[in-house]
């Protein structure tokens, strides 16, 4: 564990990505291979259940270390992070007797994470005397690490591409093998680090691939030609707002994976009935979509989405459906999905994804023309409304950059976020890469708006107000419309934190109202009724665009004014 702690000072106090991947190299070579399992699993970002609480590690602190409730309170609101509470006032705590590190024994990071699974379903007494014994003695800094195991919320400035990076180091492998190898859901155990690094390919058939993901294009004074050239080496797709996923059919068995590589069968059971009734064994690169029955834009032929009618919904209808065990026949009729597939990243168990992407897309017309009519094939599988699992459409229309950057002006009409452009030639990279797929999105929805309440953040800006409310007008009265904590620069933050300490009307825990006086520009991807919100909607991705002060809040948008942006007025034509 010693060795552990080291490796966790080592990442969290430099900035350099080489110095990462040496001290990860160095400590994956010197661990045996059970701790190298739970490293590897810890840093890449997946998490263990939680064993035991925030409110716990609290009442740890004022009974047995002695300290008042209303300093525990105070500093955690200061720090913003109940782990480092705990090691800093373990310092000098007045219940603890200092123990010096080399009086305790080194235990495995195995080991520990043995005790902690172990306690997850104990009683918060059971908890509390195991932690004030194993925990609590411990040096300042192990404590810390030891605390952010338990809580279930690792995380320190390392990526899951950085940790493939120095495994492949070690297996003398490409990191996206390794990569490949890290995700989805699996155990921590010395057999399975030795499978991470081993040189004998064994694929698991439940596994997804790492996802492609694109970058944003911002030409700003650059032409798009100037960018990527020629517009004929390109594809051009609509970016829709659902969510990413893989569908895997292999071996019998069929699993659907989020981007965030969460298993996502129970949510969508009528798209694992479709893959499951596919001909041949795949893995696809897909879209799930709410879909709706109300008309959308009248699309010349070839542009539409395989003759559906209808289009997507907006993206809160899908999120009903996240985080269910179980989707009844109801919801599912009441909120039918269409899947859009725009890759095959393996056919019949040879990985694809290193062709060029107008080959893979290839497999995908041969894989759905083997159904005989998909959509009908599907419809048979249960009497709910059909399932849709097509190509997502390509633009044939607009043979230039001009021309695809007025069909791209059509988004909002047609439901989507802008365009996804991908080179013909592209491989299926692991990560963000630049250079091959690009994200061309429409320009944001934007309002002005009063800032109403401010509350502190975390880690290193708990100390200031970031995370921040902000209201319109609803008649002559102010209602909170939505919440942002980025867009501002950092000189930005510490001039607005000390303007919310001089301007606070009332304060609510760790939240401060504050007088309506400071106007900001906030931008959002998405707009839809809500009736969650007291404003009556809800905006997607908020961020502050702009801090208006040329503004009063006499300036700022109303909620008619917003509301219009989900049924704009009919024409009067």
């Amino acid at each position: 564990m010693k060795a552990f702690t080291a490796l966790f000072e080592a990442l969290d106090t430099t900035t350099s990505t080489n110095e990462k991947i040496d001290a990860l190299v160095r400590y994956f070579r010197s661990c045996d291979a059970a701790d190298g399992a739970w490293a590897a699993f810890l840093l890449s970002g997946l998490r263990s259940r939680r064993a035991v609480s925030s409110r716990l590690l609290r009442q740890v602190l004022v009974d047995p270390c002695g300290w008042p409730e209303w300093i525990v309170d105070e500093c955690y609101s200061h720090v913003g992070d109940i782990a480092e509470t705990v090691a800093l006032l373990l310092k000098s705590s007045p219940g603890i007797e200092p123990v010096s590190a080399l009086e305790l024994p080194d235990r495995s990071l195995a080991s520990w994470m043995a005790e902690l699974r172990a306690l997850v379903n104990k009683s918060d007494e059971v908890k509390r005397e195991w932690f004030v014994a194993n925990v609590l003695p411990q040096p300042p800094v192990q404590c810390f690490v030891l605390c952010k195991m338990a809580g279930g919320s690792f995380r320190v400035g390392v990526s899951r591409g950085v940790v493939a990076k120095a495994l492949a180091k070690i297996a003398e492998l490409p990191p996206a093998v390794i990569q490949h190898r890290l995700a989805g859901q699996w155990e921590p155990s010395a057999e399975a680090f030795e499978s991470l690094i081993s040189q004998t390919e064994e694929a698991d058939p439940a596994k997804p691939y790492p996802f492609c993901l694109a970058y944003p294009l911002e030409p700003g004074e650059k032409s798009i030609h100037d960018i990527l050239g020629d517009r004929a080496h390109w594809l051009a797709e609509w970016k829709y707002d659902g969510i990413r996923a893989q569908l895997i059919r292999r071996e019998g068995t069929v699993m659907i994976w989020s981007r965030g590589e969460d298993m996502i069968n129970a949510q969508f059971p009528e798209i694992e009935r479709a893959v499951d009734a596919l001909a041949y064994d795949c893995v696809l690169d897909a879209e799930l979509l709410a879909w709706s029955d109300e008309p959308g834009v009248e699309a010349e032929e070839g542009a539409g989405l395989a003759g559906l009618e209808g289009r997507p919904s907006d993206f809160n209808q899908l999120q009903r459906r996240l985080g269910r065990k179980k989707v009844s026949e109801k919801m599912q009729r009441d909120i039918p999905i269409v899947c859009l597939i725009f890759d095959c990243l393996e056919f019949e168990g040879e990985d694809l994804r290193q062709r060029p992407l107008t080959e893979r897309r290839s497999y995908i017309d041969r894989i759905l023309q083997a159904q005989n009519g998909t959509d009908v094939a599907f419809r048979q599988l249960r009497s709910l409304p059909p399932v849709v699992v097509d190509v997502s459409e390509q633009d044939t229309r607009a043979e230039h950059w001009q021309g695809l950057e007025s069909l791209r002006q059509e988004s909002r009409e047609r439901g989507v976020e802008g365009l996804m452009l991908k080179r013909l030639d592209s491989v299926y990279e692991a990560g963000r890469v630049r250079g091959g797929w690009w994200k061309w999105k429409i320009e944001p929805y934007t309002v002005d708006a009063v800032m109403l309440y401010a509350q502190a953040g975390h880690g290193r800006r708990s100390n200031l107000y970031t995370d921040y409310t902000f209201a319109v007008w609803d008649g002559e009265n102010l209602v909170p419309f939505a919440k942002a904590y980025s867009g501002l620069t950092d000189a930005e933050i510490r001039r607005l934190d000390h303007w919310i300490r001089r301007h606070t009307i009332e304060r609510f825990g760790p939240v401060r109202s504050v007088e309506p006086l400071q106007v900001f520009e906030l931008a959002f991807e998405g707009i839809a009724r809500s009736t969650r919100h007291k404003s009556g909607i809800a905006v997607r991705f908020p961020r502050i665009s702009r801090w208006r002060e040329d503004k009063t809040v006499d300036d700022i948008d109303t909620l008619e004014t917003i509301s219009a942006l989900i049924d704009p007025p009919a024409s009067s034509d």
